[in-house]
């Protein structure tokens, strides 16, 4: 079974990072892969990616003719791609080198359509006190109470996820309206793939713990109004997705849920028994995260022409 993983970046400054994760690709134990890099509309970017890449068996070079954002990207990415299953990894992340053997070894011991794996985040710089694991999937990581491994789910994080390439590409891979692209904050467009997929097909997708990549995390990702703006957009997001897909799995509502019912309680009992300055700060993170999640899928409700605003 042959693997694509295709590789999306698009801007200079990251380039170090991005070069990072490309060569822990090109480290994979896997055989026979393919490695897809997609140039979102930068040439001198792509200029320099040909002088580094250019020459290597088994990498296929593209550049979009303009900045299209991340979901164009990939799917162009795995319209491009040769292999069975494709496999895509954020630039700013770095594989385990047995990364693609565990997601494949999945596929060959079972019928799954699509398999993702564990999100580990890397802190570049001191991982801020007051940030709560169970919040890691507002940076892209695999949060607490995720998943058993094995289980089948509606969709991974988008740094570890792979398909079936027939399949994914049946579906009409990534919505281009969704996913990052300048300031458009829709966000979640692995979601809307793994609901086609249930829809089409019955089943989900496999998570394994075993497949592991590692998510850089910098200084930015750590900032609260940065975190408190995106949760606020996830929240924006998900009302749209209900709107979009109102018979879907609701993993993150239902997260939202463990959440207040359990991690919550489970913090205040644990506060109570030993008071701290970090696990109070902790507490009020996951309140004001959870407010701005509430807030924004509000603000959705109250929007005139949602879906219409969100395309556009």
């Amino acid at each position: 079974m042959k693997v694509s993983v295709v590789i999306c970046t698009y801007a200079m400054e990251r380039y170090d990072v991005f070069s990072e994760c490309v060569d822990s690709v090109l480290a994979q134990t896997y055989d026979p892969l393919e490695v897809v890099i997609v140039v979102d509309g930068n040439e001198p970017v792509f200029e320099r990616v040909r002088e580094d890449y250019g020459g290597l068996d088994d990498v296929v070079l593209h550049c979009n003719d303009e900045n299209h954002g991340i979901s164009y990207s990939r799917t162009r990415g795995a319209e491009i791609a040769t292999g069975d299953v494709v496999a895509f990894i954020d630039d700013d992340a770095v594989a385990e080198n047995d990364w693609v053997a565990e997601l494949a070894r999945v596929y060959d011991e079972t019928d799954a359509i699509a398999v993702g794996g564990d999100v580990v985040p890397e802190w570049v710089t001191e991982k801020p006190d007051f940030f709560p694991e169970e919040f890691y999937w507002l940076v892209g990581c695999v949060e607490p109470g995720f998943a058993e491994d094995k289980e089948e789910v509606r969709n991974t994080y988008g740094s570890n996820i792979s398909y079936r390439r027939p399949v994914f590409l049946t579906v009409g891979g990534y919505d281009p309206n969704t996913g990052r692209k300048g300031d458009q904050h829709l966000q979640a467009h692995e979601a809307p793939v793994g609901i086609r997929l249930l829809e089409r097909y019955g089943k989900g997708m496999i998570f394994t713990e075993d497949a592991v990549v590692h998510h850089k995390l910098f200084d930015y990702r750590g900032d609260l109004r940065w975190l408190v703006f995106r949760s606020f957009w996830q929240g924006y997001s998900k009302r749209i997705m209900d709107l979009l897909y109102p018979n879907a799995p609701d993993d993150k509502g239902d997260y939202l849920k463990q959440l207040l019912t359990h991690f919550i309680p489970r913090r205040i009992r644990s506060l109570v028994r030993s008071p701290s300055t970090f696990g109070a700060k902790q507490l009020l993170s996951i309140v004001l995260f959870t407010g701005a999640v509430g807030l924004g899928y509000l603000y959705a409700i109250l929007t005139p022409n949602l879906i219409e605003k969100a395309n556009a």
